[in-house]
């Protein structure tokens, strides 16, 4: 049976992919920001907002149900990296970091509540460096392990209703749309067991099975999907 999906910065990178991936045979709507998505599959529907604004997760809910008349997965793929060296701290930058890595997660998460129904699925997108401290961006790491706590609190709170709550978190990859330095790159392929990059293909198929009833007696989990990155 399709499900609805409903995928957070699905315009680029790794949003992107997972958009192409679930709309094969699922219903599939996207949220974006500044970047307009371009040559989307048939029928996935594009909604444009910044989910850190008051009532822009309720609105894009309501789209969604306006559209399809259900809900029944959240893929909270949205996220901010932006550096927060220890020599200066600007304040308004780092409540970004958290806003959109952690809270807007929450906001969309009660938005969609009265429409998720025994079965449904979330699907966080963290990052390794929620537990492998990342060397001069202490916030962003400490929002994704913030996000990894609250996935697990979700889980305990939504278990009763049949609604599972679990996370990702991608090693070092990379996306055609936003190329690394080949010095960064050679960095993180000898750091990486695989002896590779992560591409945005090598996690959706992670992110697919916590979303569908293979992974029905799983919640609560953060699974690594890096390729054996800072073993």
């Amino acid at each position: 049976m399709a499900r609805t999906v409903l995928i957070t910065g699905g315009a680029r990178g790794l949003g992107r992919a997972l958009v192409q991936d679930f709309a094969s045979d699922h219903q599939v709507a996207l949220v974006w920001n500044t970047t307009p998505p371009e040559d989307l599959p048939d029928g996935v529907l594009a909604i444009q907002g910044n989910l850190v604004e008051p009532g822009c997760c309720a609105d894009v809910v309501a789209q969604v149900i306006d559209r399809f008349g259900q809900l029944d997965v959240i893929v909270n793929n949205a996220g901010t990296v932006q550096m927060s060296p220890k020599e200066t701290f600007d304040a308004q930058a780092q409540r970004e970091i958290l806003d959109v890595n952690l809270l807007a997660p929450g906001d969309l998460l009660a938005a969609a509540l009265p429409h998720l129904k025994r079965g449904a699925s979330v699907v966080n997108i963290s990052s390794v460096n929620a537990v492998l401290p990342p060397r001069g961006a202490a916030i962003y790491g400490a929002s994704k392990a913030a996000l990894n706590l609250w996935t697990k609190a979700m889980a305990k709170e939504l278990g009763p209703e049949g609604i599972r709550v679990n996370a990702v978190a991608p090693g070092a990859f990379e996306v055609a749309d936003k190329p690394r330095p080949d010095e960064l790159v050679d960095l993180f392929v000898e750091m990486t067991a695989l002896g590779r990059l992560g591409t945005p293909d090598d996690i959706a198929p992670v992110v697919r099975f916590l979303a569908s009833d293979a992974a029905r007696f799983v919640t609560g989990e953060v699974i690594a999907v890096s390729g054996g990155y800072r073993l």
